[in-house]
């Protein structure tokens, strides 16, 4: 059956003609203040890829201790669904190419964390799914498939078993799909159709990434929203679990935003359910389109710590949205994230230190510059009489 590379007709009709609905507006801090209680709809689910995205394109090797040591912290600050590596090959992405042991570790050893974790690995193709499953088959009472998953409880956090996730990856455009996959779009809904039924198979959730969904590098920023949502109702409708759009440019606006999430709406995308959103912070929009993003009802974000990351496939493109600025950011509006900001700003330090990066988001630096400042007055005090 060919797969879809264009918007069908009738998708662009229903993006066309029904009635824009009202957005749900996200809560602020002054919906609380009625008896304390929190809106169901407060919890914002944030995704870390810095392990994964953050890391794959840096020069200087990593050692495995490195990426191990960023999951295991990370998972402590409150992150419960971490990417964490990438079946891909290591002609291509030599930073991944110890993924295997990354994910053999976790399986042998845990991962200490406050909440149930989700551990998310790339396999764009059926030969990388066939390693990551060759490893699981190891050890299959190491983790929780996707049939076997229950609610998160606070009676037992950190003890039930990781979930394993695998993620693909598509291109809104066919110039970026053919620089980064080497292949059409269609063509690389065929391969993904046979990654997601192989992942079904073996009881995997799946995760569908959609790339430069507002800005191409090669095409412009003006991305059709109709053909990102024919991708998103053909992924579903292969079985993927969820989608995330990847604003991999930065070139995404509010407006062009707003656009994207009602057309996905209004071709029968469960945005609040079934979409996450991928920014980058190139241009500075970043927060702002996830506000946007916030009042269309999308409760799922992605985030790289310490605003680790980039694209090699798409030229200045600055890294993704620092975890610290997404934290920080959503809670301010009264949201909960369940992270622990401070933790997520001392990881975000330690790491771009490890990498030999300056730390990409603001509110890691000021919080630690605003801590050196408390220690330095702490004991300049103490030396005074």
């Amino acid at each position: 059956m060919a797969r879809l590379a264009l918007p069908s007709r009738r998708l662009l009709a229903q993006c066309r003609s029904r009635p824009m609905v009202a957005s749900r507006r996200f809560a602020t801090a002054s919906d609380t203040a009625n008896g304390g209680q929190q809106r169901l709809d407060n919890h914002v689910k944030i995704v870390e890829v810095g392990p994964r995205d953050g890391l794959q394109n840096e020069k200087k090797t990593i050692p495995l201790a490195t990426k191990i040591e960023l999951i295991e912290r990370l998972a402590k600050a409150g992150l419960t669904t971490i990417e964490a590596g990438a079946f891909v090959s290591p002609k291509w992405v030599p930073q991944m190419s110890n993924s295997s042991e990354i994910l053999e570790h976790l399986l042998q050893h845990g991962t200490p964390s406050r909440a149930p974790l989700t551990f998310s690995f790339l396999a764009p193709n059926t030969k990388g799914l066939d390693s990551a499953i060759a490893i699981l088959s190891r050890y299959p009472k190491a983790f929780t498939r996707e049939s076997q998953r229950t609610p998160p409880s606070k009676d037992s956090p950190g003890t039930q078993k990781p979930a394993l996730e695998i993620a693909i990856f598509a291109a809104a455009t066919e110039s970026f799909s053919h620089r980064n996959l080497n292949c059409s779009i269609a063509d690389s809904l065929t391969r993904f159709s046979a990654v997601i039924a192989a992942a079904k198979d073996a009881d995997l959730r799946v995760r569908a990434y959609i790339s430069v969904v507002l800005g191409c590098p090669f095409e412009g920023p003006a991305v059709d929203p109709h053909r990102v949502a024919a991708l998103a109702t053909e992924l579903l409708g292969m079985g993927a679990d969820s989608i995330s759009l990847g604003d991999t440019t930065g070139m995404g606006t509010a407006p062009r935003t707003a656009e994207l999430l009602t057309c996905l709406h209004n071709a029968g995308v469960r945005v609040g359910e079934d979409v996450a959103m991928h920014f980058h912070d190139t241009y500075g929009q970043a927060l702002v389109n996830t506000a946007v993003a916030l009042e269309h009802g999308v409760r799922e974000f992605d985030s790289s710590v310490g605003g680790l990351g980039g694209c090699p496939y798409s030229p200045g493109a600055s890294g993704n949205v620092a975890t610290e600025d997404v934290v920080y950011f959503l809670e301010s509006l009264g949201m909960d994230t369940g992270v622990d900001l401070d933790a997520v700003a001392e990881v975000g330090a330690w790491i771009t230190g490890e990498v030999g990066k300056p730390h990409g988001g603001s509110v890691g630096k000021a919080l630690l510059a605003a801590r050196a400042r408390g220690r330095a007055e702490r004991e300049g005090s103490g030396n005074v009489g």
